[in-house]
């Protein structure tokens, strides 16, 4: 039995402890927004948010994670800043990297709010994108820096602007 916070709701599952997040992730809990790519932690397709910080969830087995909190792309609502600047940008090509170029990101922003295009480049290296909008990407990420936004918070996940959950606004 592992229990562990996913997108601000408790999780207690039964599930073999060497198996990748990625898989409980997807076929345990039916969120398949984050996905597989190369299997190894290489590409980036498949990244999480561990307590905040980016991590590659195919290699990371869900022992690892006993007591801690994970934040997927779903936690992110589909109207992050993030996302909204893919879409102004154009980022999206076959979009199979987004997620995780967009989870990436966020951790990117969380810790640096104003990141120069080296950071960014930096930051971003490890995720792979087939189509090869990097330069995309970049810009997406300059934007979403450059409006100033509060960027994703693993503590904000169900919560509105003024800090109400939304089953209180309900």
């Amino acid at each position: 039995m592992v229990e562990f916070e996913l997108n601000g709701e408790t999780q207690n599952l039964d599930v073999a402890l060497d198996t990748p997040l990625l898989w409980v992730l997807r076929d345990n809990l039916k969120l398949t927004g984050t996905k597989f790519g190369c299997g190894v932690g290489l590409c980036g397709a498949c990244t999480v948010h561990l307590d905040g910080q980016a991590v590659r969830s195919c290699s990371l087995p869900i022992s690892a994670i006993e007591g801690r909190r994970v934040a997927t792309i779903e936690s992110l609502g589909g109207d992050h800043p993030l996302q909204r600047a893919w879409i102004e940008h154009n980022v999206p090509q076959c979009g199979y990297c987004q997620s995780g170029q967009i989870m990436s990101a966020a951790a990117l922003l969380a810790t640096n709010n104003t990141p120069n295009d080296e950071e960014v480049r930096n930051s971003m290296s490890g995720n792979i994108c087939r189509c090869g909008t990097y330069n995309k990407i970049r810009k997406a990420i300059q934007s979403a820096a450059s409006e100033g936004v509060k960027t994703f918070d693993p503590d904000d996940v169900g919560r509105t602007g003024d800090g109400s959950t939304l089953e209180e606004i309900a």
